[in-house]
């Protein structure tokens, strides 16, 4: 491996880890909603519709409240754009993601060179949570919304 590939490999394996989400339709989908309309809930509130399910992924960093909120935001965007005016949110967590970079050493006649190897534990953030439609005109009980971490009082 030359020294003009090291940067490529090492971009790939960033890559890996970058920002994702899935989802997996269990419903109806609904005209596309701005983000900021999009609830998280603790529980689903009585009357709701279920629309996906969805899983997402933050950027890889080394475990901060950002990266969960970047996860949650996602969420958010991910509903939004099936419709879901809310996301009950399931569970949110951590997951490693070691991310390495190696170089070979080798030798010709009295010439050698050294290799460098190193690693960089770093984490990604993920949540998961079921978009859902809440019905204007629905009452949701008090404690079932939760704040937005975004929001400025």
């Amino acid at each position: 491996m030359t020294f003009r590939t090291v940067p490529v490999v090492f971009a790939m394996l960033l890559a890996a880890g970058c920002a994702s989400s899935s989802k997996v339709m269990l419903g109806q989908a609904r005209p596309a909603l701005d983000p900021s309309q999009v609830q998280v809930y603790r529980t689903a509130p009585a009357g709701s519709l279920e629309i996906a399910q969805l899983e997402s992924k933050s950027a890889v960093g080394f475990g901060t409240q950002g990266q969960t909120d970047a996860a949650v935001a996602r969420l958010k965007r991910e509903a939004a754009a099936l419709g879901a005016n809310g996301v009950v949110l399931i569970g949110v967590g951590s997951s490693g993601s070691p991310v390495g970079m190696s170089v070979g050493a080798g030798s010709y006649g009295r010439h050698s060179g050294g290799g460098l190897s190193m690693g960089i534990p770093t984490t990604q953030k993920q949540a998961a949570g079921v978009a859902i439609y809440v019905p204007p005109g629905t009452a949701v009980e008090p404690g079932l919304v939760v704040p937005d971490p975004a929001a400025k009082p």
